[in-house]
């Protein structure tokens, strides 16, 4: 009787939200805009480790046909706050919903256009 405990998440209570940083260059079909050379993802990923999240993160990104070239750590939460991070509610809210349904969320996209991306192009 005593034997099952449905109330307890097992695998939900070991995991963890990781903030990363993926760079991706270009494949055919990647959605990126005409003209780019890749683009940099901000992605909040569940796992149980930060390298299950970025194992899980590069594996997404392949399927969306996105061509992972690096990604960057900047571990959870809690992490992030020591190291004196600011965390806004929406960023919270996103790492929840990480959490909440065990997946990697694409925050933000910022494609890369050139070799400077544009920054001094006056100079």
């Amino acid at each position: 009787m005593s034997d099952s405990t449905p109330e307890k998440p097992s695998k939900q209570s070991r995991q963890k939200v990781y903030t990363l940083l993926v760079q991706v260059g270009r494949k055919d079909g990647d959605g990126l805009p005409k003209g780019a050379t890749g683009a940099a993802l901000m992605c909040y990923a569940s796992g149980v480790d930060e390298a299950e999240a970025v194992r899980e993160t590069v594996a997404i990104l392949k399927q969306a046909d996105l061509a992972p070239l690096d990604v960057t750590g900047y571990g959870t939460a809690e992490e992030r706050l020591e190291q004196g991070h600011d965390i806004e509610q929406d960023e919270l809210d996103l790492m929840k919903r990480a959490l909440d349904e065990n997946s990697v969320i694409v925050a933000q996209m910022t494609p890369f256009f050139g070799d400077d991306g544009g920054a001094d192009a006056k100079h």
